[in-house]
């Protein structure tokens, strides 16, 4: 959600909420910072009360941009106000909340955690300040994808957060780009290409460049390529017992030299996705590239990005290797004055018939499972990219996704390999050596490890 860096956006809307009030960052007002150390009081059903949710990137709950789920929640609860307190970057506001949960205090009502933070979300100091849901009426971690709630399940058997989404992970393309440099279109043809094997895509890139047309580059970044690439594999950052692997993990080995690869042969737009100053956003008008490793949350960005009159130009392919890139869950802080409510509340988001509709507006693909094999989610198309069987391809990965291990240290991992040691190679021109070497360097410095 973001991964990671994740952002999500609808597929026929405008970017929204990157400059809204966050209350991580700008410390904005709300009930349960008002309530001091408030602890899980229950209003009457008569007493006017705002909810907050602290989220990063887009989660497609909003009234403005969204599938307005907080407008429908009001009309259920007239007297419930649900206010989003949104940051654009998910590893920023991590270490907010990690500061709030540390001090036990400025935290919101509902709190979102990326997938790449749970485990550290999970450690006994930060556990300790939410809800189980284990105790909450009605809860059943048995609804959810088998590995979904055991991802934000504490090592006594605590569970910190609700899901919300998962990332199976799909390749975006440009059809056109694709036709003029002698590729072919066809979605089905077009994943042929490099079926089984993510080597085979940089082999395609290589293709590709061949005949590109004047200023396209294959892919958009070294970084999007690298976290797709990892995402297939079942060892990443951590081994099963929690210690951290990355620098003898075959599958950071695997992601690292293929993105490597792809930067030293010239594949990549040398982007830096969710960047600041919106650079990455702005390349997909530009036709700066051809493809996007594409979460079920980017399709909603990859049709935002590119605007009107790219429409029916990009489409969606599978992937070489199913993964999993992104996926949230919510939690609830015990020191908010609404607890009870805010429970609520996030039980109600991220039931089926909640999640069937953010999917439909916004492409993120529901981690409940009788959702995720709905007709309504399976048979779900979107007019930006016409005739894509948008629901089919991402359900069918993410039935095939194998989870790796997760631990407290990897969004920290992640952030450093592909922000600063692949940047690196492709805006400064550091040689792979010398950049996985500063990998390493601030990896120890960050985590002692």
């Amino acid at each position: 959600m973001r991964t990671s860096g994740r952002t999500r956006r609808a597929a026929v809307i405008a970017v929204a909420g990157l400059a809204a009030c966050a209350t991580l960052i700008t410390g904005c007002s709300s009930n349960s910072k008002d309530s001091g150390s408030g602890g899980g009081g229950k209003s009457s059903a008569n007493e006017k009360i705002t909810l907050r949710i602290g989220d990063f990137g887009s989660f497609g709950y909003d009234d403005k941009t969204g599938a307005q789920l907080f407008a429908a929640y009001h009309a259920l609860h007239p007297n419930i106000t649900v206010v989003e307190d949104n940051v654009a970057d998910s590893g920023a506001y991590w270490n907010s909340l990690k500061l709030h949960l540390t001090q036990n205090s400025g935290l919101d009502d509902i709190q979102a955690i990326e997938i790449g933070f749970v485990a550290n979300a999970t450690q006994p100091q930060y556990a300790s300040k939410f809800v189980d849901f284990n105790t909450v009426k009605g809860f059943n971690a048995g609804d959810w994808l088998d590995y979904k709630e055991k991802e934000a399940t504490t090592t006594d058997g605590k569970i910190i957060g609700v899901g919300t989404d998962v990332g199976p992970t799909a390749i975006c393309y440009r059809k056109d780009l694709f036709q003029q440099a002698g590729l072919p279109t066809d979605r089905d043809a077009v994943a042929a290409l490099w079926a089984g094997d993510w080597s085979k895509f940089v082999a395609v890139g290589k293709q590709f460049k061949a005949k590109a047309p004047a200023g396209a580059a294959f892919t958009d970044s070294a970084s999007g390529l690298f976290n797709a690439v990892l995402s297939s594999q079942t060892t990443q950052y951590t081994d099963p017992s929690g210690k951290l692997v990355y620098d003898s993990s075959p599958g950071v080995q695997t992601a690292w030299n293929l993105a490597a690869q792809a930067v030293q042969d010239g594949l990549t737009a040398k982007l830096q996705q969710f960047d600041a100053n919106n650079t990455w956003s702005a390349a997909f008008k530009t036709n700066k590239f051809a493809t996007v490793a594409c979460p079920s949350w980017m399709v909603g960005l990859v049709a935002t990005n590119s605007g009107p009159a790219n429409q029916g130009k990009w489409d969606i392919a599978q992937p070489p290797q199913a993964g999993n890139w992104g996926g949230s869950f919510l939690g609830v802080p015990k020191t908010g004055k609404h607890v009870a409510e805010a429970t609520a509340l996030a039980q109600w988001l991220t039931a089926p018939a909640q999640e069937i509709k953010v999917f439909q507006k916004f492409g993120n693909i529901p981690s409940v499972k009788s959702a995720l094999s709905d007709p309504a989610v399976l048979n779900t198309t979107n007019p930006y990219f016409p005739g894509t069987p948008i629901g089919k391809i991402f359900t069918a990965t993410a039935n095939n996704i194998k989870p790796a291990p997760i631990g407290p240290n990897d969004g920290v991992v992640k952030d450093t390999i592909t922000q600063n040691g692949l940047l690196d190679m492709e805006q400064r021109g550091t040689s792979k050596d010398k950049a996985w070497a500063n990998v390493q360097a601030q990896v120890k410095d960050k985590v002692g490890s």
